[in-house]
């Protein structure tokens, strides 16, 4: 589990001089705020890095104190990930629940471009999902490795997630980094059920990655049977040419 432009400028406004430092040495960032950028004062700086900390230690009763104190919803480490996006990483519906709660823009992407929703995808955390998904987060971004919510969901095979993001209009034969779509990713990993799923909501068996091959071939190569078997008899219920997925 991609920004672009200065890193640095797009997480940290403008800081006085020992608050600069103090953000350098624990390396965390502070939340983004509409031009011009305002100083921050040190105590403003010290309540957001115990957020972010108390994230990264999964302690919510932490997490609830940092906000009751002032912490700013969207403050971002070094890495630009927010304390939504660090409790998703660490599986912790609950802080990931109560920052959306506290209002943390659910877009906020980290430097590699992971948003929240790929993150939850790539957990399998249905239920944060739909709530991301509710407070509009955006189903089709796409982060530095070409990724996005669906192909996560669908190379851990999370059938439940990967059907949500269906449900709300991701397109099953979209194609992404090295022409491969949500359901290459299912077969290559041998998540039968996904792959079921994704081939139930209209997703071709026909199309091919940048290397020629099919979702089909891709389950061949590992050895995953049932997902084989699976293919195979879609395949024989609709066998159309073999066309590079665009």
């Amino acid at each position: 589990m991609s920004c672009t432009g200065s890193p640095r400028r797009s997480i940290l406004p403008r800081l006085t001089p020992s608050a600069m430092a103090l953000a350098l040495m624990i390396g965390i960032g502070v939340a983004v705020t509409p031009a011009p950028a305002l100083a921050i004062s040190d105590a403003e700086l010290a309540t957001n890095a115990r957020l972010l900390a108390s994230a990264r230690n999964d302690d919510a009763a932490a997490v609830d104190r940092a906000l009751h104190e002032g912490a700013a919803v969207n403050s971002r480490n070094r890495l630009g990930e927010t304390a939504l996006l660090i409790a998703l990483k660490k599986n912790r519906a609950d802080i990931a629940q109560a920052m959306i709660a506290a209002g943390t823009d659910v877009n906020l992407a980290a430097i590699n471009g992971v948003t929240p929703l790929m993150a939850a995808a790539y957990g399998g955390q249905v239920e944060v999902a739909q709530l991301l998904l509710a407070r509009g987060a955006d189903a089709e971004a796409v982060d530095r490795l070409g990724k996005n919510a669906i192909t996560y969901a669908a190379g851990e095979g999370h059938t439940e997630v990967v059907r949500l993001l269906l449900q709300h209009g991701v397109n099953p034969n979209g194609v992404y980094r090295n022409q491969l779509t949500a359901l290459m990713w299912a077969a290559g990993y041998g998540h039968t059920d996904t792959a079921r799923a994704l081939i139930d909501a209209g997703a071709r068996v026909d199309l091919v990655d940048d290397r020629g091959k099919s979702a089909l071939d891709m389950a061949r190569e590992f050895k995953h049977t049932a997902t084989v078997e699976l293919l195979e008899q879609a395949t024989r219920v609709s066998p159309p040419p073999r066309v590079t997925a665009r």
